[in-house]
């Protein structure tokens, strides 16, 4: 099936614009551990920051994208984050770089980033049909494996070479995002609801709670991301620290990690097929995380080698999550409610996020000192993929069984109208 012109710009666009964000997400800790001299509750107050305006915007955000023209909304927001990500080099240019700084820039690139990301969700349901959103979804998820694949990589290269420098490419990116996303045909214009913001707020948290598919996603997500966020970012501690990796060393293991993450976008379509997208879910969420483990096999073995194998295994298993996941709660909510049943689902399942990566920067500090770095950042991150391992695919589980009983029952409900639903109950 061919998704069309519009489709392939906007993936061409953010394709380009993931390999930039990769960048930027390696150097940023790389630098505040290297550069800065950062404790790991510094940098897990940066990493906070990374996601602290999903729990306080999203809303907001969902409501405002749900009026505004989503095309202008999207060249926007790649606009502004190109601004944010210049800031910090000319601010180590300028000699005043300082954690207090990098807190700001993380914390206002993520609150564009909502924005962008709700717009950018609702650009999908209204440009691609309904029976083509997992293969725009597998497509989407596969740009973005593969920007893991290569960005590290680039990233530690350019970190040697350019240093603080290298985060200009990834405002580059920004500008072809930008550009390629303004040569699409108009589309998702201003819209005029009748409704209230605060109606339409209500009704987007309603989409969620009162369908039960939609409902047990999210708590399956919301566990999966108490406990992912304190492993990821705890990783460049472990890594840097405890085992004392090289920032090339570091970057080639990630580039080789994400391997498995572009593998398993080419099985993520065909697995949906054969099994269905709602059974892929509980399933997806418990390998990814017990695979998670895998990093207890260091120093035993070569840490850039425990770091990319466990990592390529956890990548593989995510993707087919997030494929499944968007697939599954599109195919429930109208074209209409896309963005403020969007903007809900992310308040929710990653407003816990900043309250999970700060708890994994205390834990590493707190056990540092009677076990030392290496054990503190190993305890937090086994701690931390258990949570998905044992708690997050139950609900996800119920997932499976409502779908499974509603195609048995020779019902259509993941396509009737659910705002009747919700506004019956």
């Amino acid at each position: 099936m061919k998704l069309g012109r519009q489709f392939n710009l906007l993936w061409a666009g953010q394709t380009v614009s993931n390999v930039g964000d990769k960048i930027t997400l390696f150097v940023v800790p790389t630098v505040m551990i290297l550069l800065l001299h950062a404790s790991a509750f510094q940098v897990g107050l940066v990493g906070m920051a990374q996601y602290l305006a999903i729990p306080l915007l999203s809303l907001v955000a969902g409501m405002l994208v749900d009026r505004w023209n989503l095309r202008a909304t999207l060249v926007a927001c790649d606009l502004i984050r190109l601004i944010v990500v210049l800031s910090l080099p000319v601010a180590y240019w300028l000699d005043v770089l300082s954690i207090p700084l990098v807190f700001a820039a993380v914390a206002v690139l993520n609150a564009t980033s909502v924005f962008f990301n709700i717009g950018y969700t609702a650009t999908i349901a209204s440009i691609v049909p309904g029976d083509g959103r997992v293969k725009a979804y597998a497509n989407l998820e596969t740009s973005r494996t593969a920007s893991e694949v290569v960005g590290p990589a680039i990233a530690g290269v350019l970190y040697q070479l350019l240093g603080v420098a290298s985060l200009v490419i990834d405002a580059a990116t920004y500008l072809v995002s930008a550009g390629a996303i303004r040569t699409m045909q108009p589309y998702g214009s201003a819209v005029e609801r009748k409704e209230s913001m605060w109606t339409r707020l209500k009704q987007g948290v309603r989409l969620n709670w009162h369908d039960p598919v939609l409902r047990r996603t999210v708590q399956g997500t919301l566990l999966a991301n108490i406990g992912g966020p304190i492993y990821v970012t705890v990783m460049p501690m472990f890594a840097y620290r405890g085992l004392g990796l090289s920032v090339g060393a570091m970057g080639a293991a990630m580039s080789v990690a994400a391997v498995g993450a572009v593998v398993g976008t080419f099985f993520a379509q065909r697995i949906s097929r054969r099994i269905g997208a709602a059974r892929v879910m509980p399933w997806s969420i418990f390998l990814h995380s017990l695979v998670g483990l895998g990093i207890l096999a260091a120093p035993l073995l070569p840490g850039a080698i425990v770091i990319g194998a466990t990592l390529a295994a956890y990548g593989f298993f995510m993707v087919w999550y997030n494929v499944s996941t968007a697939a599954v709660r599109q195919a429930r909510v109208p074209v209409s409610d896309q963005a403020v049943s969007h903007a809900a689902f992310r308040t929710i399942t990653w407003g816990i996020i900043p309250v999970s990566v700060f708890v994994g920067g205390v834990l590493v500090d707190l056990l540092d000192d009677g076990f030392g770095i290496l054990a503190a950042t190993k305890i937090t991150m086994v701690f931390g993929t258990l949570i998905g391992t044992f708690f997050a695919a139950v609900p996800l589980w119920a997932v499976h069984r409502l779908v499974t009983a509603a195609a048995a029952a020779d019902t259509d409900e993941p396509t009737v109208g659910v705002q009747e639903k919700v506004k019956a109950a």
